[in-house]
């Protein structure tokens, strides 16, 4: 009898669960075919901003799923992701501080109003807490205020701060190389910001003298 109820007390909550999957696959369906059919190419703005990589269609997978993405899969997107990272060609890490900020608060580019030949920015400051005088600032992401002072880097040059120059970097570069889900635009992998931009960010993080380590 006890058997009987439990069947009869499970049966309907597995279905249940079922349909919950179906429907999330159908909803993430109805939403990629709704897009699709609502987005038009505009200027710059084409429509292959619509095809997503191997990593990030299995990344969107999982998430439809509600369900993690395996260890395995994270490892291999994130090792793949690893060896797309371009260092820079001219062995500097660090640029200007200065026109680091610019790139930090420019949320400008690569919308159908911009133009190709404009100049795009990081909208850093739309996710993190930067400069301490910054009053308007997003928490998707962790504060980076005093990054480079909490980390220890007093010269980026110097041997020991290695690791955490070549690590910041990589972030900027490709964030999914240490996160493979990760939220973070891939700045550097999808031709968001240039080599030059990457360098002035890293000096606005780690250079002593930028205004985020005072």
């Amino acid at each position: 009898m006890m058997k009987q109820t439990f069947l009869v007390v499970c049966a309907p909550l597995l279905l249940s669960a079922c349909g919950s999957s179906m429907q999330a696959a159908n909803y993430d369906k109805m939403t990629e075919d709704a897009m699709k059919k609502s987005f038009s190419a505009r200027s710059i703005a084409t429509m292959d901003r619509l095809n997503q990589d191997e990593a990030m269609k299995l990344c969107s997978e999982a998430d439809a799923s509600g369900k993690p993405l395996a260890e395995s899969l994270a490892k291999s997107i994130e090792a793949s992701s690893m060896k797309t990272i371009k260092w820079p060609t001219d062995g500097k890490f660090l640029g200007d501080w200065k026109e680091g900020e610019k790139v930090a608060q420019s949320g400008r580019g690569l919308t159908w109003s911009d133009k190709a030949t404009d100049v795009n920015g990081g909208n850093c400051y739309n996710c993190h807490k930067i400069s301490g005088s910054e009053l308007s600032y997003g928490n998707l992401g962790p504060s980076l205020y005093n990054y480079g002072k909490l980390r220890g880097v007093t010269d980026p040059n110097a041997p020991a701060s290695k690791a955490i120059v070549e690590y910041t970097w990589g972030k900027l570069w490709n964030s999914q190389a240490y996160s493979a889900c990760s939220q973070m635009p891939r700045l550097g992998h999808n031709g968001v910001l240039t080599q030059k931009q990457v360098q002035d960010v890293m000096a606005l993080l780690l250079d002593p003298a930028s205004p985020v380590n005072k």
